[in-house]
Protein backbone atom coordinates (compact mmCIF):
# COMPACT_ATOMS: atom_id res chain seq x y z
CA UNK A 1 0.00 0.00 0.00
CA UNK A 2 1.29 3.48 -0.88
CA UNK A 3 2.27 5.67 2.06
CA UNK A 4 3.92 8.54 0.20
CA UNK A 5 2.71 11.31 0.16
CA UNK A 6 2.58 10.55 3.87
CA UNK A 7 -0.67 12.52 4.33
CA UNK A 8 -3.09 13.04 1.42
CA UNK A 9 -4.30 16.35 2.86
CA UNK A 10 -3.34 19.99 3.18
CA UNK A 11 -0.28 20.20 5.46
CA UNK A 12 1.97 22.64 3.55
CA UNK A 13 5.36 24.23 4.28
CA UNK A 14 6.55 21.50 6.64
CA UNK A 15 9.39 22.00 9.08
CA UNK A 16 10.39 19.15 11.32
CA UNK A 17 12.66 18.20 14.18
CA UNK A 18 13.37 15.14 16.30
CA UNK A 19 13.52 15.30 20.11
CA UNK A 20 14.71 11.97 21.50
CA UNK A 21 12.38 9.36 19.96
CA UNK A 22 9.69 11.75 18.71
CA UNK A 23 9.44 13.64 15.43
CA UNK A 24 7.53 16.92 15.34
CA UNK A 25 6.28 18.69 12.22
CA UNK A 26 4.79 22.19 11.99
CA UNK A 27 2.62 23.28 9.05
CA UNK A 28 1.04 26.44 7.71
CA UNK A 29 -2.56 26.98 8.84
CA UNK A 30 -3.07 30.56 7.58
CA UNK A 31 -6.52 31.88 8.59
CA UNK A 32 -7.77 28.78 10.43
CA UNK A 33 -8.10 28.82 14.23
CA UNK A 34 -6.79 27.38 16.45
CA UNK A 35 -3.63 27.82 14.39
CA UNK A 36 -0.08 26.65 13.80
CA UNK A 37 -0.62 22.91 14.08
CA UNK A 38 2.26 20.71 15.25
CA UNK A 39 2.01 17.01 14.44
CA UNK A 40 3.99 14.23 16.08
CA UNK A 41 5.20 10.84 14.86
CA UNK A 42 7.46 7.97 15.79
CA UNK A 43 8.22 6.80 12.25
CA UNK A 44 7.84 9.90 9.99
CA UNK A 45 4.98 8.11 8.16
CA UNK A 46 2.05 8.16 10.60
CA UNK A 47 1.16 11.45 12.25
CA UNK A 48 -1.22 12.83 14.85
CA UNK A 49 -1.89 16.28 16.28
CA UNK A 50 0.34 17.18 19.21
CA UNK A 51 -0.92 20.75 19.65
CA UNK A 52 -2.20 23.90 18.04
CA UNK A 53 0.20 26.61 19.20
CA UNK A 54 -2.43 29.35 19.59
CA UNK A 55 -6.21 29.61 19.85
CA UNK A 56 -6.25 33.10 18.33
CA UNK A 57 -3.38 35.16 16.98
CA UNK A 58 -4.09 38.90 17.22
CA UNK A 59 -7.91 39.21 17.42
CA UNK A 60 -8.04 41.89 14.73
CA UNK A 61 -11.37 42.69 13.03
CA UNK A 62 -10.07 40.89 9.93
CA UNK A 63 -9.14 37.76 11.89
CA UNK A 64 -12.57 37.78 13.54
CA UNK A 65 -14.49 38.16 10.24
CA UNK A 66 -16.11 41.35 11.42
CA UNK A 67 -18.34 42.97 8.80
CA UNK A 68 -16.85 41.68 5.55
CA UNK A 69 -13.24 41.81 6.61
CA UNK A 70 -11.18 38.60 6.34
CA UNK A 71 -7.65 37.17 6.20
CA UNK A 72 -8.11 34.42 3.61
CA UNK A 73 -4.73 33.52 2.16
CA UNK A 74 -2.95 35.51 4.87
CA UNK A 75 -2.47 34.67 8.55
CA UNK A 76 0.51 32.54 9.57
CA UNK A 77 2.89 31.21 6.92
CA UNK A 78 5.81 28.80 6.84
CA UNK A 79 6.84 28.42 10.48
CA UNK A 80 10.29 27.46 11.71
CA UNK A 81 10.29 24.82 14.46
CA UNK A 82 13.35 24.39 16.68
CA UNK A 83 14.30 22.78 20.00
CA UNK A 84 17.24 24.19 21.92
CA UNK A 85 18.41 23.54 25.48
CA UNK A 86 15.11 22.12 26.65
CA UNK A 87 12.82 24.66 25.00
CA UNK A 88 10.65 24.57 21.87
CA UNK A 89 10.58 27.56 19.52
CA UNK A 90 8.12 28.34 16.72
CA UNK A 91 8.72 31.41 14.57
CA UNK A 92 6.61 32.72 11.67
CA UNK A 93 5.18 35.83 10.04
CA UNK A 94 1.53 36.72 9.55
CA UNK A 95 0.85 38.42 6.26
CA UNK A 96 -2.20 40.32 7.50
CA UNK A 97 -0.53 41.96 10.50
CA UNK A 98 2.97 42.16 8.93
CA UNK A 99 4.46 40.94 12.21
CA UNK A 100 6.94 38.22 13.09
CA UNK A 101 5.74 36.00 15.94
CA UNK A 102 7.76 33.78 18.24
CA UNK A 103 6.11 31.19 20.48
CA UNK A 104 8.07 29.28 23.13
CA UNK A 105 7.24 26.35 25.39
CA UNK A 106 9.04 23.94 27.69
CA UNK A 107 6.74 21.12 26.60
CA UNK A 108 5.27 20.48 23.16
CA UNK A 109 1.73 20.61 24.57
CA UNK A 110 2.38 24.03 26.06
CA UNK A 111 1.62 26.41 27.48
CA UNK A 112 3.02 28.37 24.53
CA UNK A 113 4.14 31.91 25.32
CA UNK A 114 3.70 34.55 22.62
CA UNK A 115 6.44 37.05 21.73
CA UNK A 116 7.25 39.24 18.75
CA UNK A 117 10.51 39.71 16.86
CA UNK A 118 11.14 43.23 15.61
CA UNK A 119 11.02 43.19 11.82
CA UNK A 120 9.31 41.09 9.14
CA UNK A 121 11.10 37.90 8.08
CA UNK A 122 9.40 36.22 5.12
CA UNK A 123 9.63 32.39 5.13
CA UNK A 124 12.13 32.50 7.97
CA UNK A 125 14.25 29.83 9.62
CA UNK A 126 16.00 29.99 12.99
CA UNK A 127 19.42 28.64 13.89
CA UNK A 128 20.87 28.34 17.39
CA UNK A 129 24.62 28.04 16.90
CA UNK A 130 27.05 26.08 19.07
CA UNK A 131 28.30 29.33 20.67
CA UNK A 132 24.70 30.32 21.61
CA UNK A 133 24.52 33.01 18.93
CA UNK A 134 21.12 33.05 17.19
CA UNK A 135 20.47 33.70 13.51
CA UNK A 136 17.48 33.99 11.21
CA UNK A 137 17.51 33.49 7.43
CA UNK A 138 14.64 34.81 5.31
CA UNK A 139 13.52 36.43 2.07
CA UNK A 140 12.62 35.73 -1.54
CA UNK A 141 15.18 35.85 -4.37
CA UNK A 142 17.42 38.02 -2.17
CA UNK A 143 18.15 35.94 0.93
CA UNK A 144 19.34 37.69 4.07
CA UNK A 145 21.03 36.37 7.21
CA UNK A 146 20.49 38.40 10.39
CA UNK A 147 21.87 37.80 13.86
CA UNK A 148 19.28 38.19 16.62
CA UNK A 149 19.57 39.39 20.19
CA UNK A 150 19.95 36.74 22.88
CA UNK A 151 16.25 37.13 23.78
CA UNK A 152 15.23 36.97 20.09
CA UNK A 153 13.39 40.30 20.39
CA UNK A 154 15.04 41.75 17.30
CA UNK A 155 18.27 42.20 15.33
CA UNK A 156 21.42 42.27 17.43
CA UNK A 157 23.13 45.69 17.26
CA UNK A 158 26.44 45.22 15.50
CA UNK A 159 25.59 41.59 14.78
CA UNK A 160 26.01 39.76 11.53
CA UNK A 161 23.61 41.07 8.89
CA UNK A 162 24.29 40.22 5.28
CA UNK A 163 22.79 39.03 2.03
CA UNK A 164 23.96 35.47 1.49
CA UNK A 165 22.29 34.74 -1.84
CA UNK A 166 20.85 36.57 -4.84
CA UNK A 167 18.92 34.63 -7.45
CA UNK A 168 20.40 35.86 -10.72
CA UNK A 169 18.72 33.25 -12.93
CA UNK A 170 15.48 33.85 -14.78
CA UNK A 171 12.83 32.28 -12.58
CA UNK A 172 9.14 31.97 -11.86
CA UNK A 173 9.86 31.71 -8.13
CA UNK A 174 13.12 32.91 -6.65
CA UNK A 175 14.75 31.12 -3.76
CA UNK A 176 12.48 31.19 -0.69
CA UNK A 177 11.11 28.88 2.01
CA UNK A 178 14.42 28.78 3.91
CA UNK A 179 15.38 25.91 6.22
CA UNK A 180 18.63 26.52 8.10
CA UNK A 181 20.88 23.92 9.80
CA UNK A 182 24.35 23.38 11.21
CA UNK A 183 25.55 19.80 10.71
CA UNK A 184 29.06 18.59 11.50
CA UNK A 185 30.45 22.12 11.56
CA UNK A 186 28.93 23.26 8.26
CA UNK A 187 25.93 25.50 7.62
CA UNK A 188 23.19 24.40 5.23
CA UNK A 189 20.23 26.34 3.83
CA UNK A 190 17.49 24.65 1.78
CA UNK A 191 15.10 26.52 -0.53
CA UNK A 192 12.21 26.02 -2.90
CA UNK A 193 12.87 27.27 -6.44
CA UNK A 194 11.17 27.39 -9.84
CA UNK A 195 13.26 28.14 -12.91
CA UNK A 196 11.75 29.28 -16.21
CA UNK A 197 14.09 27.05 -18.16
CA UNK A 198 13.37 23.33 -18.52
CA UNK A 199 10.05 22.01 -17.21
CA UNK A 200 9.30 24.97 -14.90
CA UNK A 201 8.27 23.04 -11.81
CA UNK A 202 9.17 23.31 -8.14
CA UNK A 203 12.63 22.08 -7.20
CA UNK A 204 14.59 21.90 -3.96
CA UNK A 205 17.95 23.66 -3.71
CA UNK A 206 20.68 23.65 -1.07
CA UNK A 207 23.60 25.96 -0.32
CA UNK A 208 26.41 25.30 2.15
CA UNK A 209 29.30 27.13 3.80
CA UNK A 210 31.77 26.47 6.59
CA UNK A 211 31.49 30.05 7.91
CA UNK A 212 28.53 32.44 8.06
CA UNK A 213 30.81 35.21 6.83
CA UNK A 214 31.81 33.33 3.68
CA UNK A 215 30.06 32.48 0.44
CA UNK A 216 27.27 29.90 0.37
CA UNK A 217 27.75 27.50 -2.52
CA UNK A 218 25.11 25.14 -3.84
CA UNK A 219 22.67 23.97 -6.50
CA UNK A 220 19.39 22.18 -7.10
CA UNK A 221 19.33 18.93 -5.12
CA UNK A 222 15.91 17.44 -5.88
CA UNK A 223 13.73 17.55 -8.99
CA UNK A 224 10.83 15.10 -9.32
CA UNK A 225 7.04 15.11 -9.55
CA UNK A 226 6.19 11.43 -8.86
CA UNK A 227 4.60 11.45 -12.33
CA UNK A 228 1.94 13.88 -11.11
CA UNK A 229 1.13 16.66 -13.58
CA UNK A 230 4.63 18.17 -13.49
CA UNK A 231 3.88 19.41 -9.96
CA UNK A 232 7.30 19.44 -8.37
CA UNK A 233 8.09 18.53 -4.77
CA UNK A 234 9.91 21.09 -2.65
CA UNK A 235 10.08 23.36 0.43
CA UNK A 236 10.56 21.64 3.73
CA UNK A 237 12.92 20.59 6.45
CA UNK A 238 15.32 17.71 7.03
CA UNK A 239 15.68 15.42 10.03
CA UNK A 240 17.79 12.46 11.12
CA UNK A 241 16.53 9.27 12.73
CA UNK A 242 18.03 7.68 15.86
CA UNK A 243 19.40 5.06 13.46
CA UNK A 244 21.51 7.58 11.52
CA UNK A 245 19.38 7.97 8.40
CA UNK A 246 18.31 11.35 6.97
CA UNK A 247 15.00 12.38 5.41
CA UNK A 248 13.45 15.53 4.02
CA UNK A 249 9.76 16.36 4.33
CA UNK A 250 8.68 18.48 1.34
CA UNK A 251 5.28 19.30 -0.14
CA UNK A 252 3.57 18.80 -3.50
CA UNK A 253 0.55 20.62 -4.95
CA UNK A 254 -2.44 18.27 -5.27
CA UNK A 255 -5.15 20.52 -6.63
CA UNK A 256 -8.15 21.25 -4.44
CA UNK A 257 -6.94 18.90 -1.68
CA UNK A 258 -4.11 21.34 -1.14
CA UNK A 259 -0.39 20.84 -0.64
CA UNK A 260 0.54 17.42 0.68
CA UNK A 261 3.71 16.33 2.54
CA UNK A 262 6.09 13.98 0.72
CA UNK A 263 9.02 12.18 2.39
CA UNK A 264 12.36 11.89 0.54
CA UNK A 265 15.43 9.94 1.76
CA UNK A 266 18.80 11.67 1.53
CA UNK A 267 22.39 11.16 2.59
CA UNK A 268 25.57 13.24 2.67
CA UNK A 269 28.52 12.89 0.31
CA UNK A 270 31.54 15.16 0.81
CA UNK A 271 29.47 17.23 3.26
CA UNK A 272 26.73 17.92 0.71
CA UNK A 273 23.19 16.47 0.76
CA UNK A 274 22.33 13.96 -1.92
CA UNK A 275 18.61 13.28 -2.30
CA UNK A 276 17.19 10.13 -3.83
CA UNK A 277 16.54 10.95 -7.48
CA UNK A 278 12.91 9.86 -7.31
CA UNK A 279 10.27 10.03 -4.62
CA UNK A 280 9.04 6.50 -4.06
CA UNK A 281 5.42 5.64 -3.36
CA UNK A 282 6.37 3.47 -0.40
CA UNK A 283 8.87 4.11 2.39
CA UNK A 284 9.56 1.90 5.37
CA UNK A 285 11.09 3.47 8.49
CA UNK A 286 11.44 1.69 11.83
CA UNK A 287 9.22 3.14 14.54
CA UNK A 288 10.78 4.36 17.75
CA UNK A 289 7.59 3.13 19.49
CA UNK A 290 6.47 -0.04 17.71
CA UNK A 291 2.76 -0.74 18.04
CA UNK A 292 1.84 2.83 18.89
CA UNK A 293 -1.76 3.70 17.92
CA UNK A 294 -2.16 7.15 16.43
CA UNK A 295 -5.12 9.46 16.85
CA UNK A 296 -6.86 10.24 13.58
CA UNK A 297 -6.21 13.54 11.84
CA UNK A 298 -9.87 13.64 10.75
CA UNK A 299 -12.91 11.88 12.12
CA UNK A 300 -16.38 11.66 13.60
CA UNK A 301 -17.92 13.75 16.36
CA UNK A 302 -21.10 13.28 18.38
CA UNK A 303 -20.53 16.67 20.03
CA UNK A 304 -20.60 15.35 23.59
CA UNK A 305 -18.27 17.60 25.58
CA UNK A 306 -17.71 18.58 29.19
CA UNK A 307 -16.26 21.99 30.11
CA UNK A 308 -12.88 22.05 31.85
CA UNK A 309 -12.55 23.40 35.43
CA UNK A 310 -12.45 26.92 33.99
CA UNK A 311 -15.70 26.37 32.11
CA UNK A 312 -14.01 26.24 28.71
CA UNK A 313 -14.85 23.59 26.12
CA UNK A 314 -12.02 22.18 24.01
CA UNK A 315 -13.18 20.63 20.74
CA UNK A 316 -11.34 17.68 19.27
CA UNK A 317 -8.08 18.50 17.47
CA UNK A 318 -9.67 17.41 14.18
CA UNK A 319 -11.60 20.73 14.05
CA UNK A 320 -10.60 24.28 13.14
CA UNK A 321 -12.75 27.35 12.59
CA UNK A 322 -12.43 29.31 9.36
CA UNK A 323 -11.29 32.39 11.37
CA UNK A 324 -11.30 33.35 15.05
CA UNK A 325 -14.66 32.15 16.38
CA UNK A 326 -17.22 34.31 18.14
CA UNK A 327 -17.37 32.24 21.30
CA UNK A 328 -20.71 33.62 22.43
CA UNK A 329 -22.29 32.41 19.18
CA UNK A 330 -21.43 28.70 19.33
CA UNK A 331 -21.95 25.94 21.85
CA UNK A 332 -21.83 22.18 22.31
CA UNK A 333 -23.42 22.37 25.77
CA UNK A 334 -26.64 24.35 25.16
CA UNK A 335 -28.01 21.29 23.38
CA UNK A 336 -25.81 18.31 24.33
CA UNK A 337 -24.98 16.21 21.29
CA UNK A 338 -25.16 19.18 18.90
CA UNK A 339 -22.82 21.84 17.56
CA UNK A 340 -24.99 24.96 17.75
CA UNK A 341 -24.35 28.16 15.78
CA UNK A 342 -26.17 31.44 16.43
CA UNK A 343 -26.39 34.18 13.81
CA UNK A 344 -25.55 37.80 14.57
CA UNK A 345 -24.71 39.42 11.23
CA UNK A 346 -25.86 39.57 7.62
CA UNK A 347 -23.51 37.86 5.14
CA UNK A 348 -23.27 38.02 1.38
CA UNK A 349 -21.92 34.45 1.21
CA UNK A 350 -20.37 31.64 3.17
CA UNK A 351 -16.87 33.15 3.16
CA UNK A 352 -17.97 35.70 5.75
CA UNK A 353 -19.99 33.39 7.99
CA UNK A 354 -18.69 33.26 11.56
CA UNK A 355 -18.01 29.94 13.34
CA UNK A 356 -17.85 27.74 10.26
CA UNK A 357 -16.34 24.58 11.75
CA UNK A 358 -14.00 22.75 9.38
CA UNK A 359 -11.97 19.61 8.82
CA UNK A 360 -9.44 18.96 6.07
CA UNK A 361 -10.54 16.78 3.19
CA UNK A 362 -8.54 13.60 2.57
CA UNK A 363 -7.72 11.93 -0.74
CA UNK A 364 -8.39 9.94 -2.73
CA UNK A 365 -12.12 10.25 -1.94
CA UNK A 366 -13.91 11.25 1.22
CA UNK A 367 -17.37 12.07 2.48
CA UNK A 368 -18.93 13.84 5.43
CA UNK A 369 -22.43 13.17 6.78
CA UNK A 370 -24.25 15.31 9.32
CA UNK A 371 -27.76 15.76 10.67
CA UNK A 372 -29.07 19.33 10.76
CA UNK A 373 -31.93 20.68 12.87
CA UNK A 374 -33.09 23.93 11.27
CA UNK A 375 -36.20 24.52 13.35
CA UNK A 376 -34.80 27.81 14.65
CA UNK A 377 -33.66 29.26 11.34
CA UNK A 378 -34.84 32.76 10.39
CA UNK A 379 -36.02 33.95 6.99
CA UNK A 380 -33.11 33.97 4.53
CA UNK A 381 -30.81 31.82 6.68
CA UNK A 382 -28.63 29.16 5.08
CA UNK A 383 -27.29 26.30 7.22
CA UNK A 384 -25.60 23.16 6.04
CA UNK A 385 -22.52 21.33 4.84
CA UNK A 386 -19.93 22.70 2.41
CA UNK A 387 -16.60 22.28 0.73
CA UNK A 388 -14.95 25.54 1.78
CA UNK A 389 -12.64 26.86 -0.94
CA UNK A 390 -12.72 29.82 -3.33
CA UNK A 391 -14.86 27.84 -5.77
CA UNK A 392 -16.97 26.41 -2.97
CA UNK A 393 -19.94 24.09 -3.17
CA UNK A 394 -22.59 23.56 -0.51
CA UNK A 395 -25.87 21.97 0.45
CA UNK A 396 -28.03 24.05 2.75
CA UNK A 397 -31.38 24.18 4.44
CA UNK A 398 -32.96 27.60 3.96
CA UNK A 399 -36.20 29.22 5.02
CA UNK A 400 -38.33 31.40 2.77
CA UNK A 401 -41.85 32.69 3.51
CA UNK A 402 -42.20 30.10 6.24
CA UNK A 403 -41.26 27.18 3.97
CA UNK A 404 -38.12 25.06 4.22
CA UNK A 405 -36.03 24.27 1.15
CA UNK A 406 -32.88 22.31 0.46
CA UNK A 407 -30.58 24.06 -2.00
CA UNK A 408 -27.33 23.16 -3.72
CA UNK A 409 -25.22 26.22 -4.43
CA UNK A 410 -21.73 26.60 -5.92
CA UNK A 411 -19.30 29.24 -7.12
CA UNK A 412 -17.90 28.58 -10.54
CA UNK A 413 -14.85 30.09 -12.15
CA UNK A 414 -13.87 30.04 -15.79
CA UNK A 415 -10.35 30.96 -14.75
CA UNK A 416 -8.61 27.64 -14.01
CA UNK A 417 -5.28 29.26 -13.13
CA UNK A 418 -4.18 29.52 -9.52
CA UNK A 419 -4.55 33.30 -9.63
CA UNK A 420 -7.68 35.41 -9.49
CA UNK A 421 -9.84 36.56 -6.61
CA UNK A 422 -13.08 34.93 -5.58
CA UNK A 423 -13.18 36.51 -2.14
CA UNK A 424 -15.93 38.95 -3.03
CA UNK A 425 -19.65 39.40 -2.47
CA UNK A 426 -20.94 37.02 -5.13
CA UNK A 427 -22.96 34.24 -3.47
CA UNK A 428 -22.66 31.71 -6.28
CA UNK A 429 -25.23 29.91 -8.42
CA UNK A 430 -28.17 27.96 -7.01
CA UNK A 431 -28.36 24.78 -9.10
CA UNK A 432 -31.33 23.10 -7.45
CA UNK A 433 -33.97 23.86 -4.82
CA UNK A 434 -36.24 21.24 -3.24
CA UNK A 435 -39.21 21.90 -0.97
CA UNK A 436 -38.95 19.84 2.22
CA UNK A 437 -41.65 19.14 4.77
CA UNK A 438 -39.53 18.77 7.90
CA UNK A 439 -37.08 20.99 9.74
CA UNK A 440 -34.54 18.22 10.28
CA UNK A 441 -32.43 16.79 7.44
CA UNK A 442 -29.41 14.51 7.03
CA UNK A 443 -26.88 15.77 4.51
CA UNK A 444 -23.84 14.31 2.76
CA UNK A 445 -20.94 15.93 0.90
CA UNK A 446 -18.60 13.77 -1.16
CA UNK A 447 -15.29 14.79 -2.72
CA UNK A 448 -13.25 13.11 -5.46
CA UNK A 449 -9.57 14.04 -5.57
CA UNK A 450 -8.01 11.36 -7.77
CA UNK A 451 -5.62 12.63 -10.46
CA UNK A 452 -6.67 16.27 -9.86
CA UNK A 453 -10.31 15.48 -10.56
CA UNK A 454 -11.37 17.77 -7.69
CA UNK A 455 -15.12 17.26 -7.92
CA UNK A 456 -17.76 17.38 -5.24
CA UNK A 457 -21.36 16.18 -4.98
CA UNK A 458 -24.09 16.70 -2.42
CA UNK A 459 -26.86 14.40 -1.20
CA UNK A 460 -29.76 14.41 1.23
CA UNK A 461 -31.41 11.43 2.88
CA UNK A 462 -34.97 10.61 1.82
CA UNK A 463 -36.07 7.77 4.08
CA UNK A 464 -33.26 5.23 3.70
CA UNK A 465 -32.23 6.50 0.27
CA UNK A 466 -29.56 9.06 -0.56
CA UNK A 467 -30.67 11.47 -3.28
CA UNK A 468 -28.28 13.77 -5.14
CA UNK A 469 -29.08 17.46 -5.34
CA UNK A 470 -27.65 19.88 -7.89
CA UNK A 471 -24.62 19.36 -10.09
CA UNK A 472 -21.27 17.64 -9.79
CA UNK A 473 -19.14 20.71 -9.09
CA UNK A 474 -15.50 21.27 -10.03
CA UNK A 475 -13.32 22.93 -7.38
CA UNK A 476 -10.17 24.89 -8.19
CA UNK A 477 -7.30 25.65 -5.80
CA UNK A 478 -6.45 29.34 -5.90
CA UNK A 479 -4.03 31.66 -4.18
CA UNK A 480 -6.75 33.91 -2.79
CA UNK A 481 -7.40 31.34 -0.05
CA UNK A 482 -4.09 29.48 -0.52
CA UNK A 483 -5.32 26.33 1.24
CA UNK A 484 -6.93 23.04 0.34
CA UNK A 485 -10.68 22.74 0.60
CA UNK A 486 -12.37 21.79 3.88
CA UNK A 487 -15.59 20.22 4.96
CA UNK A 488 -17.47 22.92 6.83
CA UNK A 489 -20.55 23.20 9.05
CA UNK A 490 -22.00 26.67 8.60
CA UNK A 491 -24.82 29.13 9.20
CA UNK A 492 -25.13 32.52 7.54
CA UNK A 493 -27.98 35.01 7.36
CA UNK A 494 -28.99 37.08 4.37
CA UNK A 495 -32.08 38.90 5.68
CA UNK A 496 -32.31 38.94 9.48
CA UNK A 497 -30.14 37.88 12.40
CA UNK A 498 -30.97 35.71 15.40
CA UNK A 499 -31.31 32.32 13.74
CA UNK A 500 -29.84 29.10 15.11
CA UNK A 501 -28.66 25.85 13.53
CA UNK A 502 -27.92 22.57 15.34
CA UNK A 503 -25.58 19.96 13.83
CA UNK A 504 -25.36 16.41 15.22
CA UNK A 505 -23.94 12.98 14.41
CA UNK A 506 -21.05 14.11 12.23
CA UNK A 507 -19.46 11.21 10.37
CA UNK A 508 -16.28 11.27 8.26
CA UNK A 509 -15.40 8.47 5.84
CA UNK A 510 -12.20 8.13 3.79
CA UNK A 511 -13.04 6.07 0.72
CA UNK A 512 -10.88 4.13 -1.70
Amino acid sequence: MNNNPVIWADYPDPDLIRVDDTYYMVNTTMHFMPGCVILQSYNLINWEVAVHVYDALDSTPDQKLEDEKQIYGKGMWAASLRYYKGKFYVCFVANDTQKTYLFTANDITGPWIRHEIEGFYHDCSLLFDDDDRIYIIYGNTKIRLTELKDDLSGPKPGGLNRIILRDTEEHYLGYEGAHFYKINGKYYVFFIHVLKCGHARRTQACFVTDSLEREFVGREVFDDDMGYHNFGIAQGGIVDTPYGNWYSMLFQDHGAVGRVPVLIPLHFENDFPVFDKKATEYIEIPSTRPGYEYKQLVGDDDFIYEPDPNGKVHLKDIWQWNHIPSNDLWSVTEKPGSYRIHSRKICSNINYSVNTLTQRVMGPTCEAIVTLDGSKLKEGDYAGLCFLISSYGLIALTKEEGQYYLVMLARDTDDKSIFGNLIDNEPGVEYERILVNGEKVTLKAKGYFIDNKDECEFYYKDGEEWKKIGITHNMVWKMDQFVGCRFGLFLFSTKEIGGTADFSKFRYNILK
